[in-house]
C-alpha cells in the first residue's frame, strides 16, 4: 500500500459530484469463497458476491450497494481505455467493501472520506458510499484514473505526473468540456489567477480544510499532461511517463527538449487558452 494512497482524494470528484446519480440494483447470488480469486480469499469474514466481467473481477461485501454486475461491466471499459494508452491488456480487480471504514481497514490507512475510490496495490478499492454519490461518466473517470496507477505505477514521480497522467487517462474519452472539468480552476483564470508552479505534494494533501484547493490541484495536473499530449502527441506523455520513472522527471524532461522550467512557463499559457 503506498503512503500516496492519502493524496488520492481525486479532486475531480468535486466536479464530478456535479453530476449525482445513485442507482440501486439487485445484489448477485452470494458465492463461497473458492470462487474468489486466491489473493481475496478470506477477504472478509463474512460471505461476499462475485462478478466477473469479460476481463474483470468485482468482489463485493454483501452489504455493497448497488450492482457488481453493472460495475464489472464498467471496469471492463476502463480497462480498455488505460489500454488503449498504455498498452497491454488490462484485466481489473475491483473490491467493493461495505463501507468507508472497511475500505479505510483493507487499504491500511486511517481514513478515506471523501474519496471515490483508491488504488492499492494491484486492485482498486471502492469506497462505497461517496462512488454511489457519481453519475455513470463519473465512475467510469474514478475507474480509468485508478486504474491507471494500477496499471502504471507512481513510484518515482512527481505528484503532479502521476495524478495529472491518471486524470489524462481517464478524462480522455469521457466527452466532458475543459472548462467543466476544470471548474475551479477555470473560475481562478477568470479572475485573472494563473497558477504560478506545477502543484506539488503540499497541494494535494487531502485533509479537507480547502476542497477547491484540492481540485485545482488535480486540474493543474491534469492540463500539464493533456498540453503534453496536445503538443507533442500522447505516445510522448506515455514515453515522459515511464521514461521519468526510470531516471527521473528532470532527465525525461530533458531528453525531449524541455525543463521543468520550460515546462511550466508553457502549461501556464495552456491553461490561459484552455480556461480563459
Amino acid at each position: 500500500m503506498s503512503e500516496r494512497v492519502s493524496r488520492r482524494a481525486f479532486g475531480a470528484c468535486l466536479a464530478l459530484l456535479a453530476f449525482a446519480a445513485p442507482a440501486s440494483a439487485p445484489r448477485l447470488p452470494e458465492l463461497p469463497s473458492p470462487d474468489l480469486p486466491p489473493a481475496l480469499r478470506g477477504l472478509w469474514r463474512e460471505g461476499v458476491l462475485v462478478a466477473r466481467g469479460a476481463r474483470s473481477v468485482v468482489v463485493g461485501h454483501h452489504t455493497a450497494p448497488g450492482s457488481l454486475d453493472d460495475l464489472a461491466r464498467r471496469a471492463d471499459v476502463a480497462g480498455l481505455r488505460v489500454a488503449a494508452v498504455l498498452g497491454g491488456p488490462v484485466r481489473p480487480l475491483v473490491v467493493v467493501p461495505g463501507s468507508t471504514e472497511e475500505a479505510a481497514e483493507l487499504a491500511g490507512v486511517a481514513r478515506l472520506d471523501g474519496l471515490a475510490a483508491v488504488a492499492d496495490g494491484g486492485r482498486v478499492i471502492v469506497v462505497p458510499e461517496f462512488f454511489a454519490m457519481l453519475n455513470p461518466t463519473g465512475k467510469d473517470v474514478v475507474l480509468a484514473h485508478e486504474l491507471t496507477h494500477v496499471a502504471a505505477g507512481t513510484d518515482h514521480l512527481p505528484v503532479w505526473l502521476y495524478e495529472g497522467f491518471a486524470d489524462y487517462v481517464g478524462y480522455r474519452d469521457a466527452g466532458i468540456p475543459v472548462r467543466t472539468a476544470a471548474a475551479e480552476l477555470a473560475a481562478e483564470v477568470r479572475a485573472g489567477r494563473l497558477p504560478s508552479e506545477l502543484p506539488g505534494p503540499a497541494a494535494f494533501a487531502a485533509d479537507g480544510r480547502d476542497p477547491e484547493r484540492l481540485a485545482r490541484a488535480y486540474q493543474e495536473a491534469w492540463l500539464a499532461c493533456r498540453f503534453l499530449a496536445d503538443r507533442f502527441g500522447e505516445g510522448t506523455l506515455v514515453g515522459l511517463y515511464r521514461a521519468a520513472q526510470a531516471v527521473g522527471v528532470d532527465r525525461a524532461l530533458h531528453s525531449r527538449g524541455l525543463s521543468t522550467a520550460a515546462l511550466t512557463a508553457r502549461w501556464r499559457d495552456y491553461v490561459r487558452a484552455q480556461l480563459a
